[in-house]
């Protein structure tokens, strides 16, 4: 979880959501490792998470990463917690709870849908502390620079 939280400094640092996925063998091997790209990329998709299978799956020249466990600091979306489910993920652990965006404690829960064909163990609130402070300094950030104040009452400055 370490490095994915680096990554997720990374990622705030290039003006991106401060999310940042690892994905390990079975051995805990680094099979590939991403940032949210979403930005840079003009993509809605590039999730650091999908992102990080994409590189995992070309790497092992297969969609099925059945002795594979993905580390990331924020809990995944429904559409990334879908394409855990397809890529047979063997264990999630995520940081930070999403309980706005969230896809598999919070909001959609698509493990616990009776159409997903897999469910991979799933460890929630690892390094939580550290990641939500990162995602909470990121948007507090973000809003200031909008013109908008920290407390969302608008008396930001921006351009400074």
């Amino acid at each position: 979880m370490q490095r994915a939280l680096a990554l997720a400094r990374a990622a705030a640092a290039a003006g991106e959501v401060p999310v940042g996925a690892v994905v390990v063998d079975a051995e805990g091997v680094v099979l590939a490792e991403a940032v949210n790209r979403v930005e840079r990329d003009g993509d809605p998709t590039a999730h650091a998470e999908l992102l990080a299978l994409r590189a995992a799956a070309r790497l092992r020249s297969t969609p099925r990463l059945v002795d594979c466990d993905l580390y990331v600091t924020l809990e995944p979306c429904p559409m990334c917690a879908q394409a855990l489910s397809f890529a047979r993920i063997r264990r999630l652990y995520y940081g930070a709870a999403d309980e706005k965006g969230g896809g598999v404690d919070h909001g959609a829960r698509i493990f616990a849908a009776a159409s997903c064909h897999h469910r991979p163990e799933v460890y929630g609130g690892i390094a939580e502390a550290e990641a939500g402070a990162l995602l909470r300094s990121f948007f507090r950030k973000r809003r200031l620079v909008q013109g908008e104040g920290a407390d969302g009452t608008g008396t930001g400055q921006s351009g400074q």
